[in-house]
């Protein structure tokens, strides 16, 4: 297992090097990208590409110069040293999850080399490791503010950090997706690993080829989908035409931020979390085990079925989707005044604050009512009375009070208007569907 050790246990989300090769043949490179063919990645291509989509990869560098990236990757920052977003003489972790992201090949029509399942996204290179100190949010920022609308990262650590959970609010605030992968340790939810136990993240756990969970994938309750995981070629090595095979969650969220660039492509108007409900809602489970209660903590909601994704009827539904919301994104802001206090309430205090309304509104409402019934029955007695004088007492004399016109009469409710999400939903991720040719088929 290639580990990256940094500040506060953070380590690499998974690679586990199983080779390394300069140019091997440029045929059977593509030939060994199992995830393309079992995602039917030639059709998804007839769909979407990633046109327009930015991902930034927050990693140890990305080789820009390597002939299947060369054009695709965009210029970052380097929150390291300061330096080049090229990573260090023996790293390419990052350029491995670039290239399964948007990886464009190279040869006549590009059909040699790696490619990646977003072919036509771009890639904004952010070097960090967690050992340059400061703001460990600050690279979350930076991609939200130079135009990502994906953000991959594909470390893990056992350390919280407030800058970075804030971060990710500001990035799902701000309609941006952060995927994360759940680490390699086998472990559960007892061992919660970060970036991905954050709300508001997208938590991928990896899968083998026969779609069975992978033994080693981190599992617990923030795990919302699974990816390919194991055996997984890409580019990366010594040098700018070296490809590397490997295994690990890093992979898998790799092809999650992928697919998640096809989808923002394709449905520009769908928010962060409506992105993530089509991968959920679209998201299948290996044959024996179709009856778990979903979310599953290994497999959450299924592995990504990117095609299905694409072309399937998906009710847009609410903002976040089946994301975990930040507490920042739930409650008012507080703002200072000029003198230095606050203005704005927490939640506790304006729900406070708004009962107590309510309760003073309702109390002026029931003596404006009980006002008025006086009246009503002053003016009626008096009319009765006077009724009674000029047609001697008969019953039902006209001119009496009826229903007052625009409201109902007294003991009916008005009508409701119809509102679909009150009703009970079934729900849709317990019948997942596969679509012809997707995985798992390969065995």
């Amino acid at each position: 297992m290639r580990t990256l050790h940094v500040a506060g246990g953070v380590v690499l989300a998974g690679v586990l090097v199983l080779a390394s090769a300069p140019v091997a043949s440029a045929d059977q490179t593509r030939k060994d990208q199992w995830p393309l063919e079992a995602f039917d990645a030639a059709a998804i291509w007839k769909i979407s590409k990633g046109k327009g989509v930015t991902v930034a990869v927050i990693d140890d560098g990305v080789n820009a110069q390597h002939i299947d990236l060369k054009g695709s990757v965009l210029t970052g920052k380097d929150f390291i040293d300061g330096g080049s977003t090229a990573p260090a003489s023996g790293d390419s972790h990052g350029t491995q999850m670039a290239s399964i992201i948007a990886g464009h090949g190279h040869g006549s029509g590009g059909q040699d080399g790696v490619m990646g399942l977003a072919p036509e996204a771009k890639i904004l290179p952010i070097r960090d490791d967690g050992t340059g100190g400061g703001d460990a949010g600050a690279p979350i920022r930076y991609a939200v503010d130079h135009g990502a609308s994906v953000i991959n990262i594909s470390m893990a650590g056992p350390h919280e950090s407030p800058d970075q959970d804030e971060a990710i609010a500001y990035a799902l605030g701000h309609d941006v997706l952060v995927v994360a992968g759940t680490g390699n340790d086998g472990t559960g939810p007892n061992r919660p690993l970060y970036p991905a136990s954050y709300p508001g993240v997208l938590a991928v756990g990896g899968v083998k080829n026969s779609g069975l969970i992978w033994e080693s994938s981190n599992y617990g309750p923030s795990v919302l989908v699974t990816a390919p995981a194991t055996y997984i070629v890409s580019a990366g090595g010594k040098t700018n035409s070296s490809y590397r095979s490997g295994t690990g969650t890093s992979d898998a969220t790799a092809f999650v931020s992928a697919a998640a660039a096809l989808l923002r492509s394709k449905f520009p108007h769908l928010t962060a979390g409506q992105i993530v409900s089509r991968l959920t809602k679209t998201a299948g489970l290996p044959a024996g085990e179709k009856g778990l209660s979903l979310p599953d903590e290994h497999y959450g909601y299924g592995f990504i079925q990117p095609l299905a994704a694409l072309t399937k009827d998906i009710p847009a539904g609410s903002k976040y989707g089946p994301l975990s919301v930040p507490a920042s994104l739930k409650t008012p802001s507080v703002s200072a005044t000029p003198d230095g206090t606050t203005s704005g309430q927490d939640s506790a205090s304006s729900e406070s604050s708004s009962k107590h309304t309510l309760i003073v509104a309702a109390l002026g409402l029931g003596a404006l009512v009980v006002l008025g019934l006086i009246i009503f029955m002053i003016v009626k007695i008096s009319r009765r009375n006077k009724g009674d004088r000029n047609n001697g007492g008969g019953p039902g004399a006209p001119g009496g009070f009826g229903p007052t016109p625009g409201y109902p009469p007294y003991g009916q409710q008005p009508p409701q208007q119809h509102n679909p999400y009150a009703q009970p939903q079934s729900n849709p991720y317990q019948q997942p569907t596969q679509a012809p040719g997707q995985w798992p088929n390969q065995q």
